[in-house]
C-alpha cells in the first residue's frame, strides 16, 4: 500500500511540474508589447538608419526570456513593389513558431507564403540585439509579420566559432 502512495505522488508531482513548465513557456514570460512602444521599421537599400513603414492594426509579444521570442503582427497598405524598391530583403528567413493563444501569426503559412512569393521578407534592424535581426515580412493583401532571426554572427557566436571581421563588437 506505501508503495502505491509513493507511485501516486510521484506521478501527481510530475504533472503538476509538467503543468507549471506548460503555463511558463506558452504564457507567463510572454508580455504585450504597447503600441507606444511599437514600431514597424525597415533598412533601406543604402544600409541607412532603419526607416518606419505606415502600419495599422498592430499585435506584439515579447519576453525577456529569450533574444528571438519577438513576435507581431500588423497591415499596411504599402505595396510590395513600393517596399521593394525601397528596402533590403532578408534572405532564408523562417518564421519562428508563435504561441497557439497569438492566433494572428501562423508561422506554416508565413514560410508558405514567402516560398510561394506571395510574401516578401525584408531586414527591419540587424542587430537590434548581438547576433539578433529582427526581420519583416510583408504580404500581397498588406498583412504583415515581425519577428526575430539569429544572424550568422549570433550562430558563430552562439556555437563557440571564431567571430569574423564583419561581426559588430559585442558589448
Amino acid at each position: 500500500m506505501t508503495g502505491k502512495i509513493i507511485g501516486i505522488g510521484i506521478i501527481a508531482a510530475a504533472l503538476i511540474f509538467g503543468a507549471v513548465v506548460w503555463y511558463a513557456q506558452t504564457y507567463y514570460y510572454y508580455d504585450e508589447v504597447a503600441l507606444l512602444d511599437a514600431d514597424v521599421v525597415l533598412t533601406p537599400l543604402d544600409g541607412g538608419a532603419p526607416v518606419g513603414i505606415s502600419y495599422a492594426d498592430f499585435r506584439g509579444i515579447d519576453a525577456d526570456s529569450s533574444p528571438i521570442r519577438y513576435r507581431a503582427c500588423f497591415t499596411t497598405s504599402e505595396a510590395l513593389a513600393d517596399l521593394d524598391t525601397r528596402f533590403e530583403q532578408y534572405a532564408d528567413a523562417e518564421p519562428r513558431n508563435a504561441p497557439f493563444w497569438f492566433d494572428c501569426f501562423d508561422a506554416d503559412a508565413i514560410g508558405e507564403q514567402i516560398e510561394s512569393g506571395m510574401a516578401h521578407v525584408y531586414a527591419g534592424q540587424r542587430n537590434i540585439e548581438f547576433g539578433i535581426d529582427r526581420v519583416v515580412a510583408v504580404t500581397e493583401d498588406g498583412r504583415g509579420y515581425v519577428w526575430e532571426e539569429i544572424n550568422d554572427c549570433g550562430d558563430k557566436s552562439y556555437d563557440g566559432t571564431p567571430l569574423g571581421e564583419d561581426c559588430p563588437v559585442r558589448d
